[in-house]
């Protein structure tokens, strides 16, 4: 059970590094296609020229002397209207600086972690183990109930501590034993919700990070109008380009915790109520075992021993 378990999480860490990994990647090489692209545009006006050139011999000294008194102006000129082609990626990182950058950054790097750290622990092999199950009622047909307590005592699940919880308290009667597996139920429950309140915890600051990143982005853009004698629209564009990308980052990271947020909460609820149900239905068995021993004129039904440090 613990060497598949292992393996299951070995695999899933090495799934997320590799589309983390993908991921970054995409900035480098969409702007080495974007560059190859563009070169590869401007290559064929350049031999353009030298096909007109061809049907009128006379005129071409004329022409490449136009051509030649007018190449500085007409070459800056180019060189100043070709656009430069940035990625997504290069953008989001230019716009959002060395500020927000860093805190996007560890929003996202820590939700992965959350969201994988909290799928690998709230899964039904892990709270409510069948093996585990099996196990313990087995020890109970067999009337072995030290042994059915030594297991649930050495087992690591929800389950077991659920189950050890009640047995220990089993000599006091059975309301004791039910009232204690309600209380290490809910602080188990308690337990798997703590961890998954730091995914709403994210999905609440990420829009108003992104949003103290708008006012910033906003706030520098009319401090250009009001400082400048001629605003440029270029110097204009960069304070609503940071406004638009800290907005929309914060949104992005925000919607995918919130999400998991949710899908996570009903798998806990699911596999709680489960867990109850089992662990009342096996304990259920001392009750109608008390139950025959005092009708048989016998005492209450015995029960394992407390642990022993």
């Amino acid at each position: 059970m613990s060497d598949l378990l292992l393996a299951r999480r070995t695999v899933a860490w090495m799934a997320a590094s590799v589309c983390l990994v993908t991921f970054l990647a995409l900035g480098p090489a969409s702007d080495s296609a974007l560059a190859w692209q563009d070169d590869k545009k401007a290559e064929p006006p350049a031999a353009a020229p030298a096909d007109a050139a061809t049907p009128a011999p006379a005129a071409a000294p004329a022409a490449d002397g136009a051509a030649a008194a007018g190449d500085p102006t007409a070459g800056a000129e180019g060189e100043a209207a070709a656009p430069t082609s940035e990625s997504l990626l290069t953008k989001s990182i230019g716009s959002l600086g060395y500020f927000f950058g860093p805190i996007f950054l560890l929003l996202s790097f820590t939700l992965v972690a959350l969201v994988m750290m909290n799928v690998l622990q709230i899964r039904r092999d892990v709270l409510l183990p069948p093996e585990f199950v099996d196990d313990f009622e087995d020890q109970l047909d067999n009337k072995d109930y030290q042994g059915a307590y030594n297991t649930a005592r050495d087992h690591d699940s929800m389950v077991a501590r659920v189950l050890t919880a009640g047995l220990t308290k089993l000599n006091r009667g059975y309301s004791e034993a039910v009232e204690g597996m309600q209380e290490v139920g809910e602080d188990e429950n308690m337990s798997l919700e703590h961890r998954l309140s730091y995914l709403a915890l994210i999905g609440s600051i990420a829009p108003m990070i992104g949003l103290a990143g708008t006012v910033t982005g906003m706030i520098a853009s009319f401090d250009e109008i009001a400082t400048a004698t001629q605003v440029e629209p270029s110097k204009l564009a960069d304070g609503i380009q940071k406004a638009l990308w800290t907005t929309l980052v914060g949104l992005g990271i925000a919607i995918p915790a919130m999400v998991a947020y949710s899908i996570l909460r009903n798998r806990v609820s699911r596999l709680v109520l489960e867990v109850g149900m089992v662990s009342e239905g096996l304990m259920a068995r001392f009750q109608t075992l008390g139950r025959g021993k005092s009708a048989g004129g016998g005492g209450t039904a015995p029960a394992p021993a407390a642990p022993q440090e």
